[in-house]
């Protein structure tokens, strides 16, 4: 799986029920997402990040914020409270979606076509935000892309990013840990009805310690229960050398 089967995937369920694959609940599928609603989890999500982010001794105040992975602009919008958001996604569909929901224009939504950020250069950002992307790239992508985050934030800039570690022991969970990716991803387009299959990749706190070790010092990593599921979710808060 490279970045293509990503892009791929990701332009089907962009196209075809955006708000449900970035964010899924019960009972939102089929379009069912209202969008007040689903813009208002995402400044409850933004809102609690960056007031822990201070209390663990990061910035307070941004010029420019990086939105990765902002599909429909859930919380490129709830960013738009704290700084001049730019969100990047690499779905076309998700990026008309988000547009369609900000008609005010509060935020800038740019298309990425490449395994990269190239579209941005060294240092141009204050703060790099990013939930629910990762963990949907095999390793080697999400890696580089990992990578750029760090690149394109200044020196003194913030990282604040969910990934996923590990899968739980839910029937889901111990499925996600020892089924093939190709039986997950037919179970999850013909059985469960997804438009695409959504590829899921752990990264442990090892490993992104690991990754982001040359550039950046880490603040704190927590449990984040906000999105529940089959896999444990941590939230990592980082600081630019």
């Amino acid at each position: 799986m490279d970045f293509e089967d990503v892009q791929r995937d990701w332009t089907r369920l962009g196209k075809d029920d955006p708000l449900w694959a970035v964010l899924i609940m019960p009972g939102t599928k089929d379009g069912r997402w209202d969008p007040g609603e689903f813009l208002a989890t995402g400044r409850i999500e933004v809102d609690a990040a960056l007031a822990h982010l201070r209390s663990v001794g990061g910035p307070a105040s941004f010029d420019r914020i990086l939105d990765f992975g902002s599909g429909a602009g859930r919380l490129s919008q709830a960013l738009a409270a704290h700084g001049s958001v730019t969100g990047v996604d690499i779905s076309a569909p998700m990026i008309e979606t988000a547009r369609s929901l900000d008609p005010r224009g509060t935020c800038e939504f740019v298309l990425n076509t490449r395994p990269d950020l190239s579209l941005f250069d060294d240092a141009s950002f204050d703060l790099v935000y990013s939930s629910l992307v990762l963990q949907h790239m095999p390793e080697h992508v999400g890696t580089v892309f990992l990578e750029e985050m760090c690149r394109v934030l200044r020196p003194g800039g913030a990282l604040v990013i969910q990934v996923v570690s590990t899968p739980t022991l839910s029937i889901k969970g111990l499925a996600f840990r020892y089924a093939p990716r190709r039986l997950l991803g037919w179970a999850q387009t013909r059985l469960l009805s997804y438009p695409a299959p959504m590829h899921m990749q752990g990264y442990p706190d090892t490993k992104f310690a690991r990754i982001v070790a040359s550039s950046l010092d880490i603040l704190d990593s927590e449990t984040d229960e906000t999105y529940g599921g089959h896999w444990v979710n941590r939230r990592h808060y980082a600081i630019k050398r």
